[in-house]
């Protein structure tokens, strides 16, 4: 099948290159210019694991390819994919859809016969009913199906993702479209994935949900691991210990820093703004917010602790500045807000992370970075670790002592067992463990 992918952000750029890699002839589409060029020249915008070899072969295969003319793409296409930003609106944390509503306008004028219209990029309920809408009434003519259909990928595992989801979920209203759906995921559905198909609305609501959930189960876990710091338990026993319940599961049962990311901190806001519109508020989800964004802050009275009450004047090197390993994504990454209030305290702030060092130089003022872990300890007050790289995972801890000034050790992520690190002689913190 011939598709368009409108934005060749993650979602559009992961998506489209896997639907290529089915088969289909796929056209990624963006209005960035300095994105495409970059692209035809075999240089990928993300971190991905694996994206860029995909993006390789594929192109070679002929059967992808990048432009900016929106309109040529279009026209040939069976299917048009909308997989542009929607981000927090300033002001109110609404979901600014403009991007999205821009594109449906601009498919409109360049559709010819019948064309699916896909919303992939996450947006609040109704969304597509008001797709449909803006394409009627700048193109009357118009034959489209607008569909519903969520991406649910993790950055760092995105192709496997795609390429073995749980599920795949379809809103539709035309039924016309549910054929042409069926076919364009046919690799996965002969794989046997679930495909489930909804309202469009339902679909809609689905992706919300879900990440709202996970949001909320992190900082269950999160708020369990600050009680175990009171009583004397030990937070990953006891997440073993709910966990191996299947009604609960063990994912996401991770005690940390809070989440961050470009979708649960987005998403789980939506979903409250959505919510009170409709005058059924999600309590549960408005408190999970509130607890994610005090935890990062207290994150870092954890760190001025562990430095005896005060970072003034003394030297912090931070190992992880993303939100979570294999990616180069900073938004809203737990490190900005702990860098943030150690800066304030007076702190000199070292950062280093194998991916993200050149995106955090544009979000956080005033602090310097290193070229490796040890770089970034030279002569620090202490060490914390805030994103679980593999590489933090066999710090040579008589190096590191060697090298700081003081042997503090804060752990984020519980990456290390306590007995381990205090036999070289440090001083230990960490997450939920009395």
């Amino acid at each position: 099948m011939k598709i368009t992918m409108i934005g060749s952000g993650y979602v559009g750029l992961v998506s489209g290159v896997c639907f290529a890699d089915f088969g289909h002839d796929v056209v990624c589409m963006d209005k960035d210019e300095s994105k495409i060029v970059a692209l035809k020249d075999g240089r990928i915008p993300i971190f991905e694991p694996g994206l860029d070899a995909l993006v390789a072969s594929n192109v070679k295969a002929g059967r992808l390819t990048f432009t900016t003319d929106l309109a040529a793409s279009v026209g040939s296409s069976d299917v048009v994919f909308i997989a542009v930003g929607t981000p927090s609106r300033r002001g109110d944390g609404h979901a600014d859809l403009s991007y999205v509503y821009a594109a449906a306008r601009e498919v409109a004028e360049s559709v010819e016969g019948f064309t699916v219209v896909v919303t992939k990029s996450t947006v609040p309920v109704g969304t597509g009913d008001e797709v449909e809408r803006i394409i009627h009434e700048t193109s009357p003519e118009a034959d489209v199906a607008v569909v519903s259909n969520p991406e649910f990928l993790r950055e760092g595992a995105a192709i496997e993702d795609f390429k073995r989801p749980d599920r795949i979920v379809v809103g539709l209203e035309d039924e016309r479209a549910r054929e042409v759906m069926t076919e364009v995921y046919r690799p996965l559905y002969l794989n046997q994935a679930p495909m489930l198909f909804t309202t469009r609305r339902t679909s809609e609501l689905i992706k919300y949900a879900g990440n709202a959930f996970l949001a909320m189960k992190i900082t269950f876990i999160n708020e369990m691991a600050d009680l175990c710091e009171k009583v004397g338990a030990d937070v990953q026993q006891v997440a073993r210990g709910i966990g191996l319940d299947g009604r609960i599961g063990a994912k996401f049962l991770h005690a940390g820093p809070g989440y961050g990311g470009s979708c649960f901190p987005k998403d789980t806001l939506a979903l409250v703004k959505t919510a009170q519109d409709y005058a059924s508020p999600v309590r549960l989800i408005e408190t999970t917010v509130a607890i994610n964004d005090n935890r990062k802050r207290a994150m870092a009275r954890k760190v001025i602790a562990a430095c005896g009450g005060s970072v003034r004047g003394k030297r912090i090197a931070i190992l992880g500045l993303t939100f979570k390993p294999l990616t180069d994504d900073m938004r809203d990454s737990p490190a900005i807000s702990i860098i943030q209030v150690l800066l304030d305290g007076g702190a000199t702030v070292i950062g280093y992370d194998p991916e993200g060092m050149e995106n955090a130089k544009g979000l956080i003022a005033g602090m310097a970075f290193a070229s490796g872990p040890y770089e970034a300890a030279v002569d620090a007050d202490a060490v914390v670790i805030v994103t679980e790289w593999n590489e933090f995972r066999a710090l040579d801890f008589v190096r590191l002592k060697a090298i700081m000034a003081a042997p503090n050790l804060v752990d984020l992520r519980n990456i290390y067992r306590p007995e381990e690190v205090t036999r070289h002689g440090f001083f230990y913190s960490s997450i939920g463990r009395g």
